[in-house]
């Protein structure tokens, strides 16, 4: 029968009394962003995936994840410095697994810059760029989407370069892509979003056009999170394995147009309901699961 991961925090392992981890089949290091941790206010609206998992062994995890983080200040050690030492520092021990939930929140910066920015700085065009667009394509910067890809895949690289460092070198790192979503005007709670649906008023985008437009974005993202590994894996042979968890797989229902709350599977614009989340989780298992005993 699955259990639920225990979640613990950093401070956890080194307390006066550290928790036993060597007593649990499972032990990862988690690191992300509000999809493993908080994401509405308050946080009882939503949950997240950790919370959500269910495993045939018994797991624990200790969860360096805060809301709204970006996958840069992730892995600077000056910023997050209890999960670079817990990964590859001092106190780093030989994990499982190191689960990752990032990218999100840098494709959310990138697209709130605005129509005055450089057309390589931004992901959508303007109405005077893109003309009468086919698709949903036509409504998105080549050029910003390239900048963005070239600044993810540095900070890609700093991550594994962080992991392949210390005693986790071989140990497998876990990401995930996200759901397909669709803008709309859903905040989180406390003056927190909506995140997207800002965006597509600044760039007058047509609401029909939202949800393709949603779609093509987090579709871009996971095949850009994919390339990354595939490259990184071919570059380091030597290195641990890399898995991209395929949460647009577990099919999240789509939250209705122009609702502002709780809808379909969606809490809010771009976090899942509890139940949104069930269904993610069940994807992570499967490959949790599959890991080898000594892993």
């Amino acid at each position: 029968m699955p259990h639920p991961v225990k979640i613990i925090s950093p401070y956890d392992l080194t307390s006066g009394d550290p928790f036993p981890i060597d007593l649990y089949g499972q032990c990862f290091l988690a690191q992300g962003d509000s999809w493993f941790s908080i994401g509405a206010i308050p946080p009882f609206k939503t949950s997240n995936v950790l919370e959500e998992l269910r495993l045939e062994r018994g797991a624990v995890a200790v969860n360096c994840a805060a809301p709204g983080a970006v996958l840069k200040r992730m892995v600077e050690s000056v910023k997050a410095p209890n999960f670079a030492n817990q990964l590859s520092g001092k106190v780093a021990t030989r994990w499982s697994a190191v689960l990752v939930s990032g990218g999100g929140n840098d494709l959310i910066e990138a697209i709130g810059s605005p129509p005055s920015a450089p057309r390589g700085q931004r992901l959508l065009l303007t109405p005077a760029e893109r003309g009468n667009p086919p698709d949903a394509a036509g409504y998105l910067s080549d050029d910003g989407w390239q900048t963005f890809s070239v600044y993810l895949g540095a900070v890609f690289d700093g991550l594994m370069d962080l992991r392949d460092r210390g005693i986790n070198k071989q140990t497998p790192l876990l990401l995930h892509n996200y759901a397909l979503l669709r803008p709309r005007p859903a905040s989180a709670g406390a003056g927190f979003g909506p995140w997207l649906q800002p965006a597509m008023l600044a760039f007058q985008v047509p609401d029909p056009e939202w949800l393709a437009i949603g779609q093509l974005l987090m579709k871009r993202l996971g095949q850009l999170l994919s390339d990354l590994a595939a490259q990184r894996t071919a570059a380091h042979p030597g290195a641990g394995p890399i898995q991209i968890i395929d949460s647009q797989a577990a099919k999240l229902v789509l939250a209705d147009a122009g609702s502002s709350g709780a809808s379909g599977d969606w809490a809010n614009e771009i976090h899942p309901t509890r139940a949104g989340y069930v269904k993610v989780a069940a994807k992570w298992a499967e490959a949790l699961d599959a890991l080898p005993d000594d892993a």
